[in-house]
């Protein structure tokens, strides 16, 4: 079974190498950015006929939120025409294709957990070109699994857990907004989860009618300044520490106010057990 992994140099497609060792049965393939360009759809065409895989996970993404807001051209051919290559190339290749998106397609102004059939409504340049991405594929190819998750960290690449320790090691002081209620998800869990899925599907434990949209995020919400709390807890990292409003920290695109996505489905489908984010970021702790 060859499983192909797109944005490879990223932070999911690194937590993804990481755990290979896990799954000798699966031949993965990863492909960088330089590999495999997929704006170009000939590169795309390429790469698939050289490997042919029978499942594809698209990890490359335009991921700068406030970026975006000044770049949405970029934003636009990454997210959108990237995903709609793929499809195309997966529906030549009869190629299974896992494709991750995000809470930024709903506008966070929710009071309850999102399931997948909440109605989108992005307010920023990401969330409408990760949305119009979700639509590209969902137009192009059938055979298709659209994982939406949210506040991805880990040990790789640039997130919220590294940027605040390297501030704890720069800074006597820390401000992080409070009032932004969401769920940390452990790059690994996620990985891990797309890996299941695959497997699902490879041993035909799946049908027709389980394509399409999943929420997966770890278990239990909390604010940004939360979330930070525990991470310099698990550190044993001292450091002042204090909560602010949205309102006083401006950024060019608006982040949803609340972002907590329901997983009941992808646990039910897949027999997925999520871990409580706590747990899970303690397991990754320095």
């Amino acid at each position: 079974m060859v499983v192909l992994v797109t944005g490879a140099n990223g932070q999911l497609g690194q937590a993804i190498q990481s755990i290979v060792g896990n799954y000798p049965s699966v031949d993965f393939v990863f492909c960088s950015s330089v590999e495999l360009n997929i704006t170009d759809k000939s590169n795309c065409e390429a790469v698939f006929e050289k490997y042919k895989p029978q499942f594809c996970i698209n990890a490359a993404a335009y991921t700068a939120v406030d970026i975006a807001e000044s770049e949405p051209e970029k934003a636009f051919v990454i997210n959108v025409t990237g995903a709609q290559n793929l499809a195309e190339v997966c529906k030549t290749h009869d190629t299974i294709l896992l494709h991750v998106s995000t809470d930024f397609v709903f506008d966070g102004l929710a009071t309850q957990p999102y399931s997948e059939e909440a109605i989108p409504n992005p307010t920023g340049v990401y969330g409408v070109t990760k949305l119009q991405g979700e639509q590209a594929i969902q137009n192009t190819w059938e055979k298709h699994f659209i994982i939406r998750t949210s506040w991805v960290y880990s040990q790789f690449a640039n997130n919220f857990m590294k940027t605040m320790l390297r501030l704890a090691s720069e800074r006597d002081s820390l401000s992080v907004v409070s009032d932004q209620i969401g769920t940390p998800t452990n790059a690994i869990d996620l990985a891990e989860t797309l890996v299941k899925i695959i497997q699902y599907c490879h041993a035909e434990l799946v049908s027709a009618s389980n394509y399409g949209i999943y929420n997966f995020s770890n278990e239990g919400q909390c604010s940004w300044y939360d979330f930070a709390k525990e991470i310099f807890k698990v550190n044993n990292i001292s450091i002042n520490l204090q909560p602010i409003s949205t309102s006083s920290y401006p950024t060019p695109a608006k982040r949803p106010a609340y972002s907590v996505l329901d997983k009941s489905k992808i646990r039910s489908v897949f027999g997925i057990k999520i871990k409580n984010w706590e747990a899970s970021l303690a397991s990754i702790s320095s």
